[in-house]
């Protein structure tokens, strides 16, 4: 789909089989796409259901580098409230449900905390799983020992291959040589994530794009599955008091998980946090 702006959104749909369906909107984690695991997974629970279900890929993430400077980052939410906006305006009676993980869950929280009331009739419930509701605290914990070699440096990877792919529009925007020097988080949303996006800097980016803050906002029933032991999200950064305060919000913050695993059964393959973000959002969109 072409965007406002020029660029482009790759969208994996999966089709109904009864008219009228309900229709799952999707949005995966830091550079994944439309073929991570947990994208699968939840692609089958709405399949299972004969929903239709519809997988937003961010920027740049669908294999295809996008055709503007900006990227995607954990509080860009423009890209999601057109997608709303154009569902709803193409069948006004539908019914939708969304479900974010990882980064996909900070940008869904945080689009509902900004639309509040004034959400889309047609949005009747979310659920967000393994949600950085702190980007600060998240970033220090994957920017130090193990995290940093198993984690950070995975990711820095593969953005900063997306970076070397867009590098002639980047020329008088971003000190490249130093932005693929970058070895944390920290270092590239300060070289990268900030100046692309309008932020001063990557302390800037994260408070104004944690979705912590927004949770008090949120006008929709939203799950938040979370494990204690996420080796991304600190167990002291997870949103208790929020959660406890909002009649909205219904947290289930488990013992162990990981991040994005929650798996089940003999095989370990697949997640219970699927199936039950997939039941949560039936109850709400059936009842």
């Amino acid at each position: 789909m072409g965007t406002p702006d020029g660029d482009f959104l790759d969208l994996d749909w999966l089709p109904a089989r009864e008219r009228g369906a309900p229709i799952v909107v999707i949005l995966h984690g830091l550079e994944g796409s439309g073929k991570s695991h947990y994208v699968r997974g939840l692609m089958r629970e709405a399949e299972e259901r004969s929903w239709r279900a519809v997988v937003v890929n961010f920027r740049s993430c669908s294999g295809e580098v996008n055709l503007t400077p900006r990227m995607y980052h954990s509080g860009e939410t423009e890209d999601l409230d057109w997608i709303m906006r154009t569902l709803t305006v193409r069948e006004p009676t539908l019914r939708i449900g969304a479900v974010g993980v990882s980064l996909g869950g900070n940008v869904l929280l945080k689009w509902l905390g900004e639309k509040g009331e004034g959400a889309p009739p047609q949005v009747l419930a979310a659920a967000a799983i393994s949600t950085p509701f702190n980007l600060a605290a998240c970033a220090r914990v994957l920017d130090r020992g193990l995290n940093r070699s198993m984690y950070t440096a995975s990711f820095l990877r593969t953005l900063k291959a997306k970076l070397r792919k867009k590098q002639r529009l980047y020329d008088r925007l971003l000190d490249l040589p130093a932005a693929l020097r970058a070895r944390t988080f920290a270092e590239y949303d300060r070289l990268v994530t900030a100046p692309l996006h309008g932020f001063a800097d990557e302390r800037d980016y994260w408070t104004r794009s944690s979705s912590g803050p927004y949770l008090a906002r949120i006008r929709r029933p939203t799950l938040l599955i979370n494990a204690i032991n996420d080796p991304f999200m600190p167990a002291a950064a997870l949103p208790r008091d929020a959660a406890s305060k909002s009649r909205f919000i219904h947290a289930n913050f488990v013992r162990e998980g990981g991040h994005a695993g929650f798996l089940e059964g003999a095989s370990g393959r697949r997640s219970w946090a699927e199936g039950r973000a997939l039941a949560f959002l039936e109850r709400h969109l059936l009842g």
